[in-house]
């Protein structure tokens, strides 16, 4: 396994994520050599099942490529990952899912055991999206204090361990808490390094924005050791998240900063999610493209759509959207807020989110619309 190194002086490490299940192999293979060749520095996969595993053990042998493994739900396979990975990432928000009898403390001591075992490293990756029910509770109208405090008291776990080989990343789909977020904790925090992404940045060219936006605004500042720059592209496009990231941080070195137009974070802001490991139907991707195209209609309103293509960031950031689509392998969970809407294919769910947003739209032109049970189309 190849050695890299994150932090201090060295340069800003570029990653991306397999758009693939790990445990197709052929797949995940030609994804590892696309990303590969597109410069990554690392390489993450997903692994939720020992089919995942098995499958590591190949592309462990196929590739030199630095890896590592995102444990999902599955932290108790990370003493048979840590062998075959140089690190291991864990999101605070799925620990209390698998032996809710062991306490979160006593999982993360573990972990990091299991990582100095086998002299791999731990990314401690915190979401919006995610967040662990105590943090989401308490700070529930303050995204950017969750994410500050979950990474700090984990930041505190890994070390009662006495293990430092670590990285924490803060991310949201919001460029402007993604930026307050790692200010926050680097000021408290600035012997930690750091993961930059904007997650669940979108389609480009809107998701590249938004991720030079906080990219800039945190890199001019010193912040920032590694990034990935999540976009919703096609399988054979991952490379372009590489791209991208190589291009900000030369722009960035160079003293070329893109400014943002007044009023770009107003109007239609569509959330989707970059094709990863975790998706169960790469189709979600093209249903993105085709929301982008349809709602143009609504480019001026203040309506965020969320397109999600996993069950694990799907609930919470759909949850926080106006209209939400949380993509599974055969249906599409429409989502209004909190509340579910119902569930439809793929190629049947646009005329019901068409349904929704314009109601939306004739709710805000005539308040009292939905209260007198009129009916909009």
């Amino acid at each position: 396994m190849s050695r890299l190194t994150i932090g201090g002086d060295a340069p800003i490490a570029v990653q991306s994520m397999a758009a693939t299940p790990t445990a197709n192999l052929e797949q995940t293979l030609e994804q590892v050599a696309i990303l590969k060749s597109a410069g990554a520095d690392l390489i993450r996969l997903a692994v939720d099942s020992r089919a995942d595993l098995a499958a590591l053990h190949h592309i462990r042998d196929a590739t030199d490529a630095t890896l590592c493994v995102d444990l999902q739900e599955s932290y108790r396979l990370a003493a048979d990952l840590a062998p075959l990975v140089d690190k291991l990432r864990y999101n605070p928000g799925h620990l209390h899912h698998h032996d809710p009898a062991r306490p979160v403390p006593d999982k993360v001591a573990w972990l990091a055991e299991q990582a100095a075992n086998h002299n791999c490293a731990l990314r401690i990756g915190v979401n919006a999206g995610s967040f662990p029910p105590e943090y989401a509770s308490r700070f529930a109208d303050d995204h950017v204090a969750a994410s500050v405090q979950c990474a700090m008291d984990h930041c505190e776990l890994v070390e009662r361990s006495g293990f430092t080989n670590f990285v924490v990343s803060l991310k949201d789909s919001d460029p402007r808490l993604v930026i307050k977020a790692n200010e926050r904790f680097a000021a408290l925090r600035p012997d930690v390094p750091l993961h930059l992404g904007v997650t669940e940045a979108g389609l480009p060219p809107d998701g590249v924005i938004k991720t030079r936006i906080a990219f800039e605004q945190l890199m001019a500042q010193g912040i920032g050791d590694t990034l990935r720059v999540s976009l919703t592209v096609p399988f054979e496009q991952k490379g372009l998240e590489i791209e991208v990231g190589r291009q900000i941080i030369a722009d960035i070195a160079a003293g070329r900063f893109r400014s943002v137009p007044k009023g770009f974070f107003d109007g239609l802001n569509i959330i989707a999610c970059p094709s990863c490991s975790r998706v169960e139907n790469n189709s979600f991707v093209s249903l993105a493209e085709e929301i982008k195209r349809t709602t143009t209609y609504a480019a001026d309103e203040n309506i965020t759509i969320a397109v999600m293509g996993c069950r694990v960031n799907g609930p919470g950031e759909t949850d926080s959207a106006d209209l939400g689509l949380w993509c599974g392998p055969r249906l599409v969970t429409l989502k209004r807020g909190p509340r579910t809407i119902g569930a439809w294919p793929f190629d049947e769910v646009l005329p019901q989110l068409h349904t929704q947003l314009r109601e939306i739209l004739a709710q805000r032109t005539c308040p009292s619309a939905e209260q007198s049970g009129e009916s909009v189309s």
